[in-house]
């Protein structure tokens, strides 16, 4: 846990950020956008736990209710109109994550007629599995902190539907795959080929809200099993090393969460979280070599660098971990080795914190042309364990 001192600046940014996306006070035109706003309710449930400050809890409790009101219908430039999942008012209310979430991008998605532009795509709306996995981790977040295990419900109901639609066996046969981008309705993809730690996010985030449900009283949930033997099909034999700041900084969170998990007896193969060390090692040493963080700030990405200082943070929580249920894992020494090669990296997330909390460098457009984004991340990165935390 960080100093008092970085939780008032948190509280500054995500004020900052509920009054200029128009969460508060409630804007006519809300700017909900799926991945920040993940980050951004880990964030204010962070604030809540530190502070005791109710209103921080209710400001979770309203950016997940506005998403799911925004992200969770039609856009308004489109002639189809309700809940995306095709449910009526009221059964969309209950179910408010059977059809997915829009990603929230400012363009509409590409028609089935339109060419593909790899360049404008990036810029259209339609449905990304990686930020469906975001979201069905905040949701879980928001039951274990609440006690309202409904929020986990949806989380569970978002991740069968995100399943069944994103993954399928080729026509020719062979192993499962993953879409990585689909349209709104998810009837069609959009982006055919498969997104680099895909299947590990939803294999890690599955098992996370099965073990969730298995803590808790509540017996009619949908069972996460057949999915979870899926993506570990997809996962086999995969690797995962990247030297993309923001990509390494999800490994070495997903390895974070799988300690927790494995320390709380909710997932045996240890196996798998020496692998991400690896990866996540071998991409650091790349990163490094690259020496990127001493370019100009015209040519910096403040969100994917604030991605690896969030996920340099989980490095620090891992030895306590292992440390305090060392029965719970298999050839911990190793373990602990990759975990101390990898400590000598943990200062790089305090000089990319400093260099983004400079005022001069937030006035640049390498900010600002992506606020809302840098804005959180930058505060989970500053009080990471609202995120870091199962």
């Amino acid at each position: 846990m960080k100093s008092d001192e970085s939780i008032f600046a948190v509280k500054e940014i995500m004020t900052e950020f509920a009054g200029h996306t128009g969460l508060s006070p409630a804007g006519k035109f809300p700017q909900r956008y799926l991945w920040t706003d993940a980050f951004a309710v880990c964030n204010f449930l962070e604030i809540y736990g530190r502070t005791g400050e109710e209103k921080y809890r209710l400001l979770a409790l309203d950016l997940v209710d506005q998403v799911h009101d925004i992200l969770g219908r039609h856009r308004e430039d489109d002639p189809r109109t309700g809940w995306i999942s095709g449910l009526d008012e009221k059964e969309g209310r209950i179910h408010p994550t059977k059809g997915g979430l829009r990603i929230g991008k400012k363009i509409n998605e590409r028609k089935p007629s339109d060419p593909y532009d790899e360049n404008l795509e990036w810029d259209r709306d339609g449905q990304y599995y990686h930020y469906l996995t975001k979201w069905m981790h905040a949701l879980n977040r928001v039951s274990r902190v609440t006690g309202d295990y409904t929020y986990n419900i949806w989380a569970i109901e978002l991740a069968k539907t995100a399943h069944a639609c994103f993954t399928y066996v080729p026509l020719s046969g062979g192993r499962r795959r993953m879409y990585w981008k689909m349209s709104i309705d998810l009837s069609r993809p959009l982006v055919q080929s498969m997104g680099h730690h895909d299947p590990l996010d939803g294999f890690i985030t599955y098992i996370q809200l099965q073990a969730f449900t298995a803590e808790t009283s509540v017996k009619t949930v949908p069972d996460l099993n057949p999915e979870i033997a899926d993506m570990a099909d997809i996962c086999e034999g995969k690797t995962w090393a990247t030297d993309d700041p923001l990509g390494i900084g999800g490994l070495l969170c997903d390895t974070c969460k799988l300690a927790q998990l494995i320390s709380n007896e909710r997932f045996k193969q240890t196996g798998l979280m020496e692998d991400l060390l690896d990866s996540s090692l071998t991409g650091l040493e790349s990163y490094v070599r690259n020496n990127s963080l001493t370019l100009p700030v015209a040519y910096r990405l403040a969100f994917r660098e604030l991605g690896l200082a969030i996920g340099l943070q989980a490095v620090q929580k891992l030895k306590g971990l292992i440390d305090a249920s060392p029965d719970a894992f298999d050839r911990k020494d190793r373990l602990l080795l990759y975990i101390e090669k990898l400590m000598q990296y943990i200062p790089l997330s305090e000089i990319i914190e400093k260099f983004w909390l400079e005022d001069k460098n937030r006035k640049a457009p390498s900010w600002t042309e992506h606020r809302n984004i840098n804005m959180v991340m930058l505060a989970t990165s500053l009080a990471p364990d609202g995120y870091l935390n199962l």
